[in-house]
């Protein structure tokens, strides 16, 4: 961690001059300075009251903010094949998240195994082919185009009903694949 940048960053965004802040903990303007460009290193407790004049405290400020990853390339997917069944996760980890976004294909006549009913919700988009959505009892088409969505409390699968590949984007929240 950049001590002096972080205690800059903090300085700034409350719109403050060294010489305020310095004012506010009984500190000369050049001791922030030095503070900021990583010349000094500052005790505990100056570093406290620094801190209590930023609006902040030493838990806040250590705290390390982690940027969570926005864009995923297709190196990153994790692929299986199965039995006629090609499953590309397209968010690595995805099982931490809300969601869990998948990318289906289907041979002719495949079907994935039949998931156990679950709380949730599943959607999907075919992007190529004719699938069908085995919900209990219910069959349901949905071509290439189209989406589909249930509530996934009940057993479910989904079939290639087409005479081709089928391909769908398949979501799942919570995570379930």
């Amino acid at each position: 961690m950049d001590l002096g940048k972080k205690i800059k960053r903090m300085r700034n965004q409350l719109g403050l001059t060294q010489e305020e802040l310095a004012d506010r903990c009984e500190l000369t303007k050049g001791y922030i300075s030095q503070l900021e460009n990583n010349l000094n290193s500052p005790s505990i407790a100056t570093l406290t009251d620094i801190l209590f004049a930023l609006g902040s405290n030493l838990s806040e400020f250590f705290q390390e903010e982690t940027e969570n990853k926005v864009v995923f390339s297709k190196d990153e997917f994790i692929e299986k094949d199965s039995e006629g069944v090609l499953w590309n996760w397209l968010i690595p980890n995805a099982q931490k998240n809300m969601m869990e976004p998948v990318l289906v294909e289907l041979s002719e006549n495949v079907r994935t195994s039949e998931d156990i009913p679950h709380e949730g919700e599943e959607f999907g988009y075919v992007l190529e082919g004719k699938i069908t959505i085995i919900l209990g009892n219910k069959r349901h088409i949905c071509k290439r185009g189209e989406a589909f969505y249930y509530e996934a409390n009940k057993p479910h699968s989904i079939l290639n009903s087409g005479k081709n590949r089928a391909k769908f984007l398949w979501i799942s929240t919570p995570p379930n694949f």
